[in-house]
């Protein structure tokens, strides 16, 4: 026997954007039901026990943030406390990594002289020009990404620099780097930020590493990276209380198996189903999940990474001696980046091999927020690493044998171990039953366990955020661009138009929409 129940919205999906969205609505009077398929609420903006009896609860998916609006924190009341770090990124010099290039954000005279001592002293005022050019994108950019879709031309004209836009907007990032830099660790180093989950060639002509770079520079107006004090799982964890307190009916373990105008179908975890009618529909969950949903044909999604989170015992030791490894490891660490290495791991990537050495970066939250951590943890020095592999296509798991994931998982381990003074292997935990706290992740379980497809950790590929200037926006989903091809059903998570990232701005998009309706 099937129950019915009617609402005015029903929100599918119950990541950080479905909860948004949940809120957002529920605040405003309307009444909300949201379906999340898995047991908890919170999509890829968890914290975990990865490594269980250990005190550590890490981000174990999404880990830092720079795209959330102030205006969705302040709108939902959220308390969230984001620290900035002091430290850029840390690079060492593949081939003799007891040298490093250090870019410190709080001492410009010690990153010029880090430049030199890699033998990049002309690129070091050559970085600063580009990224005050690139500042002055964020402050053009980011103030639109809360107002409906801007048309491509409004946005230039914001810009207000023809030459910004063409080096940015039009030429392939490659070109860009090639022509303002001359060191290849450097050009490296400015090229990652267009490969996060991205496979591209640094001369790729469809653009869609720019656009990648585009979102990695924007955030804040400013570009900064934070981090979540309390983990990822504070993001999430604030969205459902916000939607909760405002009365939306927020339901897990709900498997929906029909979408339609005006209604939608799920079952729950007994098998009962149940239908719930609404007066709109908003997919929170990746595009091309509905699509099959729905029984239509798309193009393949993939992602292209491998995330390796690791519990040390402490910080490891560097080949770079004049590094303290508290600043090494403080911003973000750039393992065999450099632009030549990353355009080689993509032309073996291309014929089917795994990228040898993997390039890779890695990111440490519990240097800026220990509270992560246990007491015991704390007191005895131990550390977080999270390893975020590029160029890794989710196209090489094609063979899906357990054998990939420990290839993949020791080529990242492999890669971060001939930088350092010791095997990274020699420093990490072990657990109450003796294995390695090493928690691998691939594109395929991203696939199976929160269902984006290919492993794309942006649900879908990364678009422009504005609208081209002869795009139609005649109706509230157009204009915020949450359309989809299915009458009465709008996107609200991070395959919409302007909402990869851990951003909240599809749910927040969608919520608008619906209210203009």
């Amino acid at each position: 026997m099937t129950t019915t129940t009617s609402h005015d919205v029903v929100v599918v999906g119950g990541g950080h954007n479905g909860l948004t969205a949940a809120a957002y609505l529920a605040r405003a009077g309307r009444s909300v039901l949201l379906l999340e398929r898995q047991d908890a609420l919170g999509g890829a903006t968890v914290s975990a026990e990865a490594f269980p009896g250990m005190g550590a609860r890490l981000s174990r998916y999404s880990y830092l943030v720079s795209l959330l609006p102030r205006q969705i924190v302040d709108d939902l009341g959220l308390s969230l406390r984001l620290a900035r770090r002091r430290y850029s990124s840390y690079t060492p010099v593949p081939g003799d990594p007891g040298a490093g290039l250090l870019v410190d954000n709080q001492d410009a005279a010690a990153t010029a002289r880090s430049f030199a001592a890699v033998g990049a002293a002309g690129d070091a005022a050559r970085w600063e020009e580009f990224y005050r050019r690139t500042g002055r994108l964020a402050r053009a950019i980011w103030p639109t990404v809360t107002d409906p879709l801007p048309r491509r031309s409004e946005v230039a004209e914001r810009i207000g620099d023809p030459s910004l836009v063409h080096d940015f907007l039009e030429r392939p990032l490659g070109e860009v780097v090639e022509s303002t830099f001359t060191s290849d660790l450097v050009r490296g180093v400015v090229l990652t930020d267009g490969l996060i989950s991205t496979f591209a060639h640094p001369h790729e002509a469809d653009l869609r590493h720019n656009v990648c770079f585009l979102y990695h520079v924007v955030g804040g107006g400013t570009g900064d990276w934070d981090v979540p004090i309390g983990g990822m799982g504070q993001v999430s964890g604030q969205l459902e209380a916000a939607a909760r307190d405002a009365g939306a009916e927020l339901r897990t373990g709900a498997t929906v198996t029909n979408v339609e105008e005006g209604a939608v179908t799920w079952q729950d975890d007994a098998g009962t189903e149940h239908r719930a009618t609404a007066g709109h529909v908003l997919w929170a969950a990746a595009p091309t999940v509905l699509d099959d949903l729905m029984g239509a044909t798309h193009a393949r999604v993939e992602g292209a990474q491998v995330k390796v989170n690791l519990l040390l015992s402490r910080l490891p030791r560097l080949r770079d001696t004049l590094v303290d490894p508290v600043a090494a490891f403080g911003g973000t660490f750039h393992i065999n980046e450099t632009y030549d290495q990353l355009t080689v791991a993509h032309d073996a990537a291309v014929a089917g091999r795994v990228p040898e050495p993997m390039p890779a970066e890695i990111y440490c939250h519990s240097l800026t927020d220990p509270s992560i951590l246990s007491p015991g943890l704390q007191a005895s020095g131990a550390q977080t690493l999270t390893v975020f592999t590029l160029q890794t296509p989710d196209r090489l798991l094609d063979e899906t044998d357990e054998g990939m994931r420990v290839r993949l998982e020791r080529a990242t381990l492999d890669s971060l171990s001939s930088v350092l003074a010791e095997p990274i292997d020699d420093v990490v935990l072990r657990d109450p039953q003796g294995r390695p706290c090493v928690e691998t992740r691939t594109t395929r379980d991203l696939e199976a366990s929160l269902a984006m497809p290919g492993g794309n950790i942006f649900h879908a590929p990364l678009t422009w955020p504005w609208a081209a200037d002869d795009d139609p926006l005649d109706t509230p989903a157009r204009r915020w661009g949450v359309e989809t091809a299915y009458p009465g059903v709008m996107l609200a998570g991070a395959g919409s138009r302007r909402g990869g990232g851990v951003s909240a701005l599809g749910g927040y998009h969608a919520a608008r929409a619906v209210l203009e309706s």
